[in-house]
């Protein structure tokens, strides 16, 4: 188990004048904390006039928040005629969240700040399909060495999972106290429950899709902006719509499943994952390189590489005409289904995600040309359809904004504020104690901070 530092139960003490409400006290500390994080307020009278609280009550209860050290107001903001005002700042480095992304051949893994911000991350190569100990018991010990690495050595405060397969939350869930289906081999695997006892931590879990669209809202090319639409292209395809700046999941967290939708071309009819995705795409390159209809990738196969859909849009990026209309034809089944959706929601910016989409111009433009040839002039007069520029880090970025903003949502700040943390909360540690002593493995001396374990 990480240190021992990275865990606090201790209590804010109770200073003279506190409040005997408890729950008035949270409510008000969470406001004021809220208006600080979000940047709608920066001194002690901006808070007064957005809170609508009385002096004696922001003092006060800044007063809690720089005891637990939330809050900072050592700068001085610029003076506008007489003395300057003290700046109230967020303080991001108070604690520390760990963020994962599982892929189907990748595993991911990064540290962040409580504003989101992403620090450290790190990916390897891993098999999604392999037995989940061992990818469990590596996920445990990088999260390990990531905490070893920390120059803060800031307590945790909470961990995010990014996951293939759509995420079903029960309604009013917060941090999960069981492990969600997501993927058939992992079915009756307590990753979650794992997870939450060996770092004391809440534990949230999205979709890959939603974690990447909310990376990309965040740090990407949607920053600023209020409706996104976000494809993920793949062996599956799915999307992400971001609506009035908040994503958008559905009433069972199973919104965007678009690769299930029915298409048809050349004659057959099947989903847009089977017509599409890039399992299509690699077996018509692997059928044209064995017919020799593409000399580049018939050149591949004769030394013995593997067709797979990169090397199909390296061999288009590169003028293959065969491998140039295998990723149109892609292109434009996926455009078509994104053109109606264009339709319905008007978003003002579609991205375009995944190792695919992000590497080739030529799936790209056929789905632009397919979606501005399809949707209506009104929906296409301001839109940008772009390839996402954040690669594998959308995923870990968009983990950590997660659990930063269930970690500062109202409700749930209110119930741990008055704690010092979240991980003082006594239903978080009723929940531990109900996730029976189940261990990932018995954690061994964190590795040296030069490289990550096993590299």
């Amino acid at each position: 188990m990480p240190d021992s530092g990275m865990v606090e139960t201790s209590r804010p003490k109770r200073g003279k004048g506190r409040p005997r409400n408890a729950d008035g006290a949270a409510q008000s500390l969470g406001t004021i904390l809220n208006l600080v994080r979000s940047g709608a307020a920066h001194t002690r009278q901006e808070l007064e006039r957005k809170s609508e609280l009385g002096r004696a009550i922001v003092a006060d209860r800044l007063a809690t928040l720089s005891e637990i050290k939330l809050v900072d107001e050592s700068a001085l903001a610029e003076a506008s005629g007489g003395r300057a005002p003290r700046l109230v700042q967020f303080n991001a480095n108070r604690a520390r969240i760990l963020v994962a992304t599982l892929d189907q051949t990748a595993l991911g893994v990064g540290i962040a700040d409580l504003s989101g911000r992403l620090i450290t991350e790190h990916h390897e190569a891993m098999d999604l399909s392999a037995p989940p100990e061992a990818t469990a018991e590596r996920l445990g010990t990088l999260f390990e060495w990531l905490l070893a690495k920390d120059e803060h050595s800031a307590p945790l405060w909470g961990l995010g999972i990014s996951v293939p397969g759509p995420v079903q939350l029960s309604p009013g869930d917060d941090f999960l106290q069981a492990t969600p289906t997501f993927l058939p081999a992992w079915e009756g695997f307590p990753l979650v429950e794992q997870l939450a006892r060996r770092f004391s931590v809440p534990v949230w879990m999205r979709s890959s899709v939603e974690t990447m669209a909310m990376g990309e809202l965040h740090a990407g090319a949607g920053a600023g902006i209020n409706e996104m639409l976000f494809i993920k292209v793949g062996k599956r395809i799915g999307a992400s719509f971001v609506f009035d700046g908040k994503l958008y999941r559905g009433a069972q967290g199973a919104a965007g499943l678009i690769g299930h939708l029915p298409r048809a071309a050349s004659g057959r009819t099947a989903s847009l994952d089977v017509l599409a995705g890039s399992d299509m795409i690699a077996r018509d390159g692997l059928a044209a390189a064995q017919a020799g209809t593409s000399p580049a990738l018939a050149d591949i196969l004769n030394r013995g590489g593997e067709i797979t859909a990169i090397e199909v849009g390296q061999a288009a990026q590169v003028g293959d005409s065969v491998s140039m209309e295998i990723m149109s034809r892609s292109g434009h089944l996926i455009g078509q289904l994104v053109a109606t959706l264009a339709n319905m929601l008007n978003p003002s910016l579609i991205v375009l995600s995944g190792s695919i989409a992000q590497t080739n111009d030529i799936l790209l433009a056929a789905v632009r040309e397919a979606v501005y040839g399809e949707s209506h002039p009104l929906v296409t007069r301001d839109l940008r359809i772009s390839a996402s520029r954040m690669g594998s880090s959308a995923g870990l970025v968009g983990a950590a904004k997660v659990v930063s903003e269930a970690l500062f949502d109202p409700s749930f700040l209110r119930e741990w504020v008055t704690h010092g943390a979240p991980t003082a909360m006594p239903r978080l540690l009723a929940a531990l104690d109900q996730m029976g002593t189940a261990a990932i493995g018995a954690p061994a001396s964190p590795p040296a901070a030069a490289a990550p374990p096993g590299a």
